[in-house]
């Protein structure tokens, strides 16, 4: 069970108790993140979670903001996307209050100095050095930079290196100003705390809060009449490759038949591309599928790290796969499992109070609705195999398909052969 409070403000409150729980956690988010930059501060939401952390009135350096929870055993984070931004506390549930002081204190009341912006600048590009450095992981941003082009979909959420060297403190003030506020933050507290009280304490630690009007982000922009590849010449032991299709973004009730397809793909042990790739032919260690949905875009996509040698072999069974799907309708017993695999997933990650806190406050940010797991499993039960197979035609087709690659692959001609369903 869950409830919903809007202040006067239009800060709102989504309180989640749960009496079985030994913690509890505290979770701010705000409707910001790189979707809402420009190509001059681009990078300046990720910057900005940064130099919340340096130092507030109260607690006037990085020392003092770690220690608070550090000294309660308390663990604590914050996190940007491209649509959203979030700070978080959890700690065992007698020190809610603490976790609450403290979130609220370097949410509503960080220095951001300019000796501290000069500071983490250095921290940032080392950040950004490191992800270059982990093909794994960087080639996911290369996929959304090849969907999406030169908007800020398609820009990475750390942001540019010369904008990284350049944000000012004004620059901050002006992008607090224009996108955080009570009109755009959710406030979520889930695990073992008394709600009646623990909202009374909401309004009075954020009671400073702006709640001037928002900057809204641009529309994504969805281009695309034939297959597109990305390949990023870099000395690796490793190929590591994103090979998928646009898809259904948050709002269109076909996201949940393409979360069931990624899983059917890759979405774990069993699933058709793991036994394809791994198992029948030991080409990867890893291969997985992946469903996103964003307010205004989505995709599925699959990752894999495979030899070189092996790119287009591996890019030719995904294709294959895909076009399995939309060929011919899955089993019965394939659709079930799939079900059963993302329900009893869902309820093993919903298991901590920080996952509960993100799971009910991403819904409300993101939709403005929540639906409880009980709800989302009816949706996902009244799928059917010709809704799979349906969804799988709208979305595998050539003109859809993308590939990013990172390696020492130069030569497109071989995976263009290859995109097409």
């Amino acid at each position: 069970m869950f409830q919903k409070i809007k202040l006067p403000n239009g800060l709102k409150i989504v309180s989640v108790p749960d009496k079985r729980a030994r913690t509890a956690t505290a979770l701010v988010l705000v409707g910001a993140g790189s979707k809402y930059e420009t190509k001059e501060n681009n990078g300046i939401s990720h910057f900005l979670e940064h130099m919340f952390f340096k130092g507030t009135k109260k607690r006037p350096n990085a020392l003092k903001v770690a220690e608070t929870l550090d000294g309660i055993g308390g663990n604590f984070n914050a996190f940007t996307s491209k649509e959203y931004t979030g700070y978080w506390a959890k700690v065992s549930r007698e020190h809610l209050d603490m976790a609450l002081d403290w979130v609220s204190d370097i949410f509503l009341n960080s220095k951001i100095e300019s000796k501290e912006i000069e500071k983490e600048r250095g921290v940032i590009i080392e950040e950004l050095n490191m992800y270059l450095d982990m093909p794994i992981q960087y080639v996911g941003e290369l996929w959304e930079e090849l969907l999406y082009g030169d908007q800020p979909a398609g820009w990475d959420t750390i942001g540019l290196k010369k904008n990284i060297q350049t944000i000012r403190r004004n620059d901050f003030l002006d992008y607090l100003k224009e996108h955080y506020s009570a009109q755009n933050t959710i406030i979520c507290i889930a695990g073992n705390f008394e709600p009646s009280q623990t909202i009374a304490k909401i309004k009075r630690y954020f009671k400073g809060i702006n709640n001037g009007k928002i900057k809204s982000k641009e529309k994504v922009l969805e281009k695309q009449k034939e297959s597109k590849i990305l390949l990023h010449y870099k000395k690796t032991d490793q190929t590591h490759l994103c090979l998928g299709v646009r898809g259904y973004n948050f709002f269109e009730p076909q996201k949940y038949a393409q979360q069931i397809l990624a899983i059917i793909l890759g979405g774990n042990m069993s699933s058709r591309l793991f036994s394809s790739i791994r198992e029948k032919r030991g080409l990867a260690y890893y291969v997985h599928t992946s469903s996103e949905s964003y307010t205004d875009s989505g995709y599925l996509v699959t990752q894999a790290g495979i030899p070189h040698k092996a790119a287009e072999k591996v890019a030719e069974l995904i294709v294959k796969e895909y076009r399995s799907l939309s060929q011919k309708k899955i089993s019965a017993g394939e659709l079930q499992k799939a079900k059963d695999y993302l329900k009893g997933s869902s309820v093993i990650g919903l298991e901590s109070s920080d996952a509960k806190a993100s799971f009910y406050g991403l819904q409300e940010l993101l939709g403005g609705k929540i639906l409880t797991l009980k709800e989302k499993f009816k949706i996902i039960d009244k799928i059917s195999r010709e809704d799979i197979q349906k969804t799988a035609q709208n979305i595998f087709r050539s003109e859809k398909l993308n590939l990013a690659l990172i390696g020492p692959q130069k030569n497109k001609l071989g995976f263009q052969k290859i995109l097409k369903i």
